[in-house]
């Protein structure tokens, strides 16, 4: 099972929200980069990054400190917030990022989905970030009136290499994941499964690598991390076991 060691960023500054709110942010003294070195340093190969401004404004603002990471660290990077067109998946991926979560640019409009899954084979992570089983978009500030399982089933054939699962009620709360709506996501998914959201201990994420037979591929955390609620020694532990 692959852990995602989350870093969220805005203003240049490593943050966390409360339930996807950015009234309720709390923000961090580390550096993007130095919360990165950090986890590499730990053994960690995979980190999972989303550009908060990004996500508000539909444009890469923190681009030159996600570059700065990968070029300096060369580690993995899943990367998600505000990518709505090609141009912008070319960016990313020109300067090294594994894959590009796309999310309410996916939602709603699939073809576009669909046309970035055939350019850009096995790049292209799906972000379907949930509330009370609903699918939110532009930064978590609108509610569809699409299941995610439903908007699923209707992608599923389009090539993605991953999706990322959030329940966005239990994101940042450390109130443990919703691992029984990710197994129902996981059950339907072409592509492998993420956890996000709500993870909040040691345990947590045990309890998640039981799950991998469900097409289960790994997890995100965050919070807990920064918080200090999960030594990251024992993290990597579990995962290498």
């Amino acid at each position: 099972m692959k852990i995602f060691p989350a870093i969220d960023i805005k203003d240049k500054k490593c943050v966390r929200l409360l339930k996807g709110n950015f009234d309720n942010q709390t923000t961090y003294k580390q550096s993007p980069y130095d919360q990165a070195s950090k986890y590499k340093d730990e053994g960690f190969l995979n980190l999972h990054i989303v550009d908060l401004d990004g996500a508000l404004t539909g444009e890469l603002v923190n681009l030159d400190v996600i570059e700065n990471i990968i070029k300096k660290l060369s580690i993995s990077v899943e990367i998600g917030g505000g990518i709505r067109s090609v141009e912008k998946i070319k960016t990313y991926l020109n300067v090294g990022i594994d894959k590009v979560i796309l999310g309410s640019a996916a939602i709603k409009n699939p073809i576009f989905l669909k046309q970035a899954c055939e350019r850009f084979k096995e790049r292209i992570a799906l972000g379907l970030d949930a509330k009370k089983g609903m699918l939110s978009i532009s930064g978590w500030k609108e509610t569809t009136s699409l299941t995610a399982e439903d908007y699923l089933k209707s992608v599923n054939s389009y090539g993605f290499s991953r999706v990322i699962y959030t329940d966005i009620d239990r994101d940042g709360t450390k109130t443990g994941p919703n691992i029984a709506e990710t197994i129902n996501i996981a059950k339907i998914s072409s592509a492998p499964v993420v956890v996000s959201g709500g993870i909040s201990s040691f345990e947590d994420v045990k309890k998640i690598k039981e799950f991998k037979k469900f097409n289960i591929e790994g997890v995100i955390v965050g919070k807990a991390i920064y918080d200090g609620d999960i030594n990251l020694s024992d993290l990597k532990e579990l995962e290498n076991a």
